[in-house]
């Protein structure tokens, strides 16, 4: 499996990306206010470039049925990410969110559809497993509502990322981009439209703000460009060395406690990862 030099440097870019923005996330007062002003910037942005998209795509049945619960899981997603970060500091459920994924497909390979794992493969969940348990203190009961959210995380990831590869082939990054943002304003602004709130978000973190909103569709974008230049089951766990930028960014900027321990939890996890990626 062959992937080219580019597609390996932009996952490595939006793995970096993507723990930019989950660390300004987590900096915010109010993370559902905080995450629906993320959608603005994106929305505004890319509709211009997804209605010249909207020439080229093929909306078939299938194709909109995989639009609209791509765009479903990503509001999901964007709900018990705010739940997470509101709980938990972002060293500890950042790691468990991204070693989720990764970790359950193949669990649930070999316990439902009896295929096998390599050594290397098994290797790869022990890591994660260890990775997990090191962040908790050894005990994954430890911090059982972090846990929780930041697994459903994880299986979000898992939902939108098969569903969003599939997308791909009716429409392009930008469309599906545009789609997905849409997702995530409709459902944060159920639990986000608090005026005070969102005048107090808006004032304090402007500037966060309008970084993420940029960080976050541009490293996905990134994400979705690179897949044309290497298979997903390589490009996938590459993109999760993120979960140690991360994680030094949580100890380094909000000076999270544990960091010498969470970090290290984080190499395990990543490099579990990896080594289910090159199984």
């Amino acid at each position: 499996m062959s992937v080219s030099a580019v597609s390996i440097g932009l996952v490595l870019l939006s793995g970096l990306f993507h723990a930019a923005w989950n660390l300004m996330a987590k900096s915010s007062v109010d993370k559902n206010v905080f995450l629906w002003y993320c959608q603005l910037i994106p929305i505004a942005g890319f509709m211009p470039w997804a209605i010249l998209n909207c020439r080229e795509a093929s909306f078939t049945i299938g194709a909109v049925l995989l639009l609209t619960a791509s765009a479903a899981i990503h509001g999901g997603y964007t709900l018990l990410l705010a739940k997470a970060y509101t709980v938990g500091d972002l060293s500890q459920a950042y790691p468990i969110m991204r070693g989720t994924s990764p970790l359950l497909v193949p669990i649930v390979s070999v316990a439902w559809f009896h295929e096998s794992l390599s050594p290397a493969g098994w290797a790869g969940i022990a890591l994660i497993l260890a990775g997990i348990a090191a962040i908790n203190g050894l005990r994954l009961s430890a911090s059982p509502a972090v846990t929780f959210y930041a697994v459903a995380v994880g299986l979000c990831i898992a939902a939108y990322t098969l569903a969003d590869r599939q997308a791909l082939a009716f429409v392009k990054p930008p469309l599906l981009n545009e789609v997905t943002n849409v997702g995530n304003f409709i459902a944060l602004s159920f639990t986000a439209w608090r005026p005070a709130a969102m005048r107090t978000e808006w004032r304090l973190n402007k500037r966060s703000i309008i970084g993420a909103a940029v960080l976050a569709p541009t490293g996905y974008m990134l994400f979705l460009y690179a897949q044309q230049g290497g298979p997903l089951a390589v490009l996938a766990p590459m993109r999760e060395i993120g979960t140690v930028f991360g994680t030094v960014l949580a100890v380094a900027v909000l000076r999270e406690q544990q960091g010498m321990r969470r970090t290290t939890a984080s190499v395990f996890i990543t490099a579990g990862i990896i080594c289910l990626g090159f199984m």
